[in-house]
């Protein structure tokens, strides 16, 4: 009963679950296209209006364009007509478009966009242009810090920027675009081939005026860029001069058009249509539309067209760069322009140093340091953005250069370090080897001394090779000299060690008497000639051990044999060939008698008597 009771309650809670989840899912998806007719806020002031920060928003909007981006911006103003501007240029009405106000607050905050971008054919590519609106200039309650922000962003933003202007140009409307100058002598003209790096807005300048006297807005807007005297030398008309001269660099990149007032009541205009508006402002209003669809072209930044993601990347990559201080400058904006640029002359002077297999000698990597970084400063010379604040960008390329030539200078002093320290490892080692020979062999020695040298000299390399050489020459030095003074002292007692044995094998084992006389000769003039007569000094001064030591440096070692390395294996063959024909020479016939006479058995069959 109980559960019968509550099953209908948990089925609603159920349902009611599921629609939740099913709400939060739409949420969670693609935008319905039906929920972008209207505009979104992608920039909005912050608590005190000084600063701008992103709304997710309209951020989300531009995402999900896939296209090449275009976007006309609107600015001017507060209370200009900025709004219905827009909306007659996007064909809406005032309750489907951008907000209309008619109070002395301003109504847009910040910065706005038409959620769905109208689709354009530009040079025979599809192009998602997008109408951008701005929060007025000089409205209550704002800084002017906050509307040069709004200003600037919206003049690196726009592809084709309208200044709504009423009735005329006044001066405080020129110096409104001292930041959009500084964007133009910055900009303007760097091409690499056919792609344009970054061009900013093309500047429209938009007079909303019934009557312009026998002038056309062109000659009205140039009569006002016109240099105004300056007799007493005053600071503010000197800065509006130098912004009017400057404007000169936009050339081509700026129109002017003139629009009559819609209707005299302006506050009843949102509930007009278009046959009760001034048929020549509807005339003028279709002709400006054509003229901003002629002059609109996709936003380049980086010789490329942004796309939905890019364009929200290089929104923030602006903001953050205008938030930078307590005044956007165009320096900061340079400086993130040109961000991607020095990575790139950074990647290509690391790759071209790379190229080296270290350690190298310095004047070498000196020599590839000066001509990469003189190629990578010429790639940021092709491609870099600004002129006047592009300096600061290539100190910074510079300093970045020197950094990692200096990387590259300590791992090239350690890579070199390391080779020669283990290059002079194994000649140290070499030379130990060489001191405790078995047979000492001066041939040996040099043979062994000269190629050590010389492998050490072609293989080490690098910044350590001369603190190294030293070592070197000292380590050999004394090798040699400790060798040399070893050498007789060995050569000596082997020599002496010889003739005995030579003694015990001529008399003993092959019964040679010849050979043991010649040894016991060699072996009483080593310990007793020499001694009486010589000292050990003059003796390995004399001739005739001279003779003694070319005789046995040519037994000892040769290029075909080295002595000192089959000795062993020479005295077990002669050991075995001995005790072979010890044991099985005596079962051949054996010739009667004895080598020498002294050994001569004779005496067996001898009838003299023996002398004992």
């Amino acid at each position: 009963m109980w559960r019968g009771r509550c099953a209908p309650g948990i089925s609603v809670a159920a349902l009611a679950l599921l629609a939740v989840a099913a709400a939060a899912g739409a949420a969670a998806g693609d935008p319905d296209p039906d929920d972008l007719e209207r505009a979104f806020p992608i920039v909005e002031p912050d608590h005190r209006h000084t600063k701008l920060r992103l709304s997710e928003q309209g951020l989300e909007a531009i995402r999900r364009i896939e296209t090449p981006i275009a976007v006309v911006g609107v600015i001017g103003p507060y209370r200009s007509g900025k709004s219905f501007l827009l909306n007659q240029l996007l064909s809406l009405s005032c309750d489907k478009g951008f907000g209309v106000g008619h109070m002395r607050d301003t109504k847009t905050k910040g910065i706005w966009i038409w959620g769905t971008p109208v689709e354009m054919d530009v040079d025979g590519s599809k192009v998602s242009v997008l109408y951008l609106d701005t929060e007025g200039f000089e409205s209550v309650g704002k800084s002017n810090v906050y509307d040069d922000r709004i200003f600037a962003l919206a003049t690196v933003l726009s592809s084709v920027l309208i200044y709504n202007l009423p009735e005329t140009v006044r001066e405080a409307d020129i110096s409104r675009l001292s930041f959009a100058v500084e964007i133009a002598e910055e900009f303007y003209g760097r091409v690499k081939g056919q792609d344009v790096a970054f061009e900013p807005a093309k500047l429209l300048w938009l007079i909303q005026r019934d009557f312009l006297q026998g002038k056309s807005v062109q000659q009205m807007v140039n009569e006002a860029l016109q240099r105004v005297p300056n007799d007493n030398g005053d600071r503010y008309i000197n800065e509006v001069n130098q912004i009017r001269d400057s404007l000169a660099v936009m050339g081509n990149h700026s129109t002017a058009f003139s629009l009559p007032q819609p209707h005299l009541q302006r506050t009843k205009l949102c509930d007009m249509e278009d046959k009760e508006l001034e048929p020549l402002y509807v005339k003028r209003r279709e002709q400006l539309k054509q003229l901003v669809s002629s002059i609109v072209k996709p936003k380049i930044v980086q010789g490329r067209t942004l796309n939905g993601k890019d364009f929200v990347s290089f929104l923030q990559q602006i903001l953050e760069a205008l938030n930078k201080g307590e005044i956007p400058s165009t320096g900061s904006l340079v400086e993130i322009f040109n961000k991607a640029i020095l990575d790139r002359c950074l990647k290509v002077y690391r790759e071209k140093m790379d190229s080296l297999n270290l350690p190298v000698p310095v004047d070498e990597l000196q020599k590839l340091h000066e001509m990469t970084n003189g190629e990578a400063r010429i790639l940021f010379d092709k491609q870099h953005f600004g002129k006047h604040h592009a300096a600061q960008s290539a100190l910074k390329l510079e300093d970045e250069i020197k950094e990692v030539y200096r990387n590259f200078l300590l791992a090239n002093e350690y890579q070199s370090s390391k080779l020669c320290e283990a290059r002079f490892s194994e000649c140290e080692d070499k030379m130990d080897h060489l001191q405790v020979l078995k047979l000492p062999s001066m041939a040996k020695f040099n043979a062994g001394f000269t190629h050590c040298n010389q492998s050490f000299v072609k293989d080490c390399v690098g910044p350590a090779k001369e603190s190294y050489e030293r070592r070197m020459s000292k380590m050999l030095a004394k090798s040699r000299a400790l060798f040399i003074k070893e050498y007789n002292n060995k050569l000596f007692n082997w020599l002496a060690t010889f003739s005995l044995v030579m003694v015990v094998i001529g008399r003993f084992v092959i019964k040679f008497f010849l050979l043991e006389i010649v040894a016991w000769v060699m072996f009483i003039f080593l310990e007793t000639y020499t001694r009486m007569f010589w000292s050990a000094e003059s003796l390995y001064y004399n001739p005739a051990w001279h003779i003694i030591v070319s005789s046995w440096e040519m037994i000892v070692y040769s290029p075909i044999l080295d002595l000192d390395r089959w000795a062993i294996p020479i005295v077990i063959m002669l050991s075995l060939g001995v005790l072979y024909w010890r044991c099985f020479g005596r079962r051949r016939k054996r010739v009667k008698g004895s080598l020498l006479p002294l050994y001569k058995n004779s005496y067996k069959n001898s009838s003299r008597p023996r002398s004992d």
